[in-house]
């Protein structure tokens, strides 16, 4: 079943929304972190996925605290933002996180994930992926890649990975749908389970991509914090569908 993943956007320690990524389009839902992620679980979250856009912007506030904080709510999380090298994948588990979304790096030294999967295993890691017009983008979402998602996607399988997380980094957070055309395609060209982020605005577009069956979950934000439609109403889209 398509598992759903609230999103908790950490800047500053505080939740908040970006537009396309873009530090001066914030919004900011919640000065309280650990509440935020007790609200979902209560509302029937079994994962969160959270990120820390201090280390994505290269900013020096790590967000670890809030992990450690969140960790101890039982949810298993999906962290990322900011991961540079190993250690610091394996800082985030020892943290509490399940499992650690690597982006940037994996772009420029492609066989670190053969590395990290080697030494946390394939459930453990996530591949981020970041598209605009088709193309990998990196440094949080600022420097556009030589590869397409799919040249990319198809690297990362063959390094080993089973997760990926594709973001359309020209929706997110505008609540302007989701990229089905890409999500799909990368999943059924490269074997990953593809977690589709960017957009997500109605229960229609949760209920088409658990359809399809090769999405292995879906990332909401703004439509959550926005009250267009509850997590339970989202759960039991996926439920219905499953």
């Amino acid at each position: 079943m398509m598992i759903i993943y609230p999103a908790i956007d950490l800047r500053g320690g505080q939740v908040v929304r970006l537009q396309g990524g873009d530090p001066n389009a914030q919004t900011t839902f919640s000065t309280d972190p650990l509440a935020t992620a007790q609200k979902w679980r209560d509302a029937g979250a079994t994962w969160l996925h959270m990120v820390n856009l201090d280390g994505a912007f290269g900013d020096t506030n790590s967000n670890l605290d809030v992990l450690s904080q969140v960790a101890q709510t039982e949810l298993s999380i999906q962290f990322g933002g900011g991961i540079r090298s190993l250690h610091d994948v394996e800082t985030a588990l020892k943290l509490g996180a399940k499992r650690v979304v690597i982006g940037t790096l994996a772009v420029q030294q492609p066989d670190v994930i053969r590395d990290a999967i080697a030494q946390f295993g394939a459930d453990a890691i996530c591949v981020g992926i970041d598209g605009r017009d088709q193309f990998v983008m990196t440094h949080g979402w600022k420097e556009k890649s030589p590869y397409t998602i799919f040249e990319f996607g198809h690297m990362m399988r063959e390094r080993g990975a089973i997760h990926a997380l594709f973001t359309d980094v020209s929706r997110d957070g505008y609540l302007g749908g989701v990229n089905f055309d890409d999500t799909i395609a990368l999943a059924t060209q490269t074997g990953l389970r593809v977690i589709a982020s960017g957009g997500v605005n109605s229960l229609n577009n949760l209920r088409e991509l658990a359809k399809v069956g090769v999405i292995g979950g879906a990332i909401i934000g703004m439509a959550l914090y926005k009250g267009i439609f509850s997590l339970q109403e989202a759960l039991e889209v996926i439920q219905n569908v499953g």
